[in-house]
């Protein structure tokens, strides 16, 4: 039986993979739109997301901060997972998950320490790695201690294909393609229900 690849964030969704419905507002637009502008869309995805803070680029920080936790609380009010954005800003976003925990967090490109890994693993979360966490010798380690159960994998933005991303982790974490494609549809299902693609 064909396993399909789960590419839990893509910019590119391609033949082959399971992808996401999300609605959500970015922190880089953050300053372009208000949270009603996502309610008509709730009732048809899986997920709010991407959202999340960032540091480095985007609306002023008090205006994410408040868009970020107007999200979280819609994100629970309907009992959808986030897909999270977060960029120099860890603490703060972890702050912000303990006082409006939604069902589930998938960090999406993540590209933390191994500290911040366990972290938000203690936590329940998840961590989806990208191409970009090869280029980082302690994301590196977080992918290879990232528990099969709280794992995902994912292409962004990238135009590199989702199976190169699950071969690259191949050879970090020993396991197999084929045992990566049944984690990560195993933690997919979990979280979203039976695919029947």
């Amino acid at each position: 039986m064909t396993i399909p690849y789960v590419n839990i964030h893509t910019h590119r969704p391609a033949d082959r993979e399971i992808v996401l419905r999300t609605a959500g507002i970015h922190p880089w637009d953050a300053d372009k739109e208000e949270v009603a502008s996502i309610l008509p869309q709730l009732d048809r995805v899986q997920a709010v997301g991407e959202i999340g803070l960032d540091r480095v680029r985007g609306a002023a920080w008090e205006r994410q901060l408040l868009l970020f936790r107007e999200q979280l609380r819609l994100a629970r009010e309907h009992r959808l997972p986030v897909v999270l954005h977060c960029v120099k800003t860890f603490e703060a976003v972890m702050r912000e998950l303990a006082l409006c925990e939604p069902r589930a967090a998938i960090f999406h490109g993540f590209i933390g320490s191994p500290e911040q890994a366990r972290e938000a693993l203690a936590r329940g979360y998840y961590l989806s790695f990208g191409e970009r966490t090869f280029a980082s010798p302690k994301t590196v380690e977080a992918l290879r201690a990232t528990p099969p159960t709280q794992l995902f994998l994912e292409t962004d933005d990238s135009p590199v294909p989702i199976g190169t991303i699950y071969a690259r982790a191949e050879e970090v974490r020993g396991e197999t393609v084929r045992e990566l494609q049944q984690a990560t549809l195993k933690n997919y299902e979990h979280l979203f229900g039976k695919y029947n693609g």
